[in-house]
């Protein structure tokens, strides 16, 4: 074709190629061939897990005997969450490790505090008028 000649508008187009002008895609196909919305739910977060972590934290608070018990409920959910993260169903397998952790420091750190004050180091006679 050369620059002198006409365009010839009456052949069709390549096979493959793009549909004519105002032809239209098969009924509820998207017209620019995106996916389609909503691929299913979203994976759920183990509550285990959750209250593993916040009891996990709570049992690092240095008081003397309340505690140690959220310490070790937080290794007890920590185990029961991460079994349940184990098969994929549920996320939050990092927060159940993250409870067990805590709640181990926490059992540790009130073995401690124990210790201490069985030796003698914590007194708290030193602070009492009587």
């Amino acid at each position: 074709m050369s620059y002198n000649e006409p365009p010839n508008y009456g052949t069709p187009p390549p096979p493959g190629g793009q549909p004519p002008y105002g032809g239209q895609p098969p009924y509820g196909g998207d017209p620019y061939g995106n996916q389609p919305y909503g691929g299913g739910q979203p994976q759920q977060t183990s509550v285990m897990a959750i209250i593993a972590l916040v009891t996990g934290i709570v049992g690092l608070i240095p008081c003397l005997w309340g505690c140690f018990v959220f310490s070790i409920a937080a290794v007890i959910l920590g185990v029961l969450g991460k079994k349940e993260t184990a098969t994929g169903a549920k996320k939050g397998g990092g927060m159940a490790m993250a409870g067990i952790i805590t709640g181990v420091i926490g059992i540790l750190l009130s073995i401690l505090m124990v210790v201490l004050f069985a030796v003698g180091v914590f007194d708290f006679d030193a602070y009492s008028d009587f």
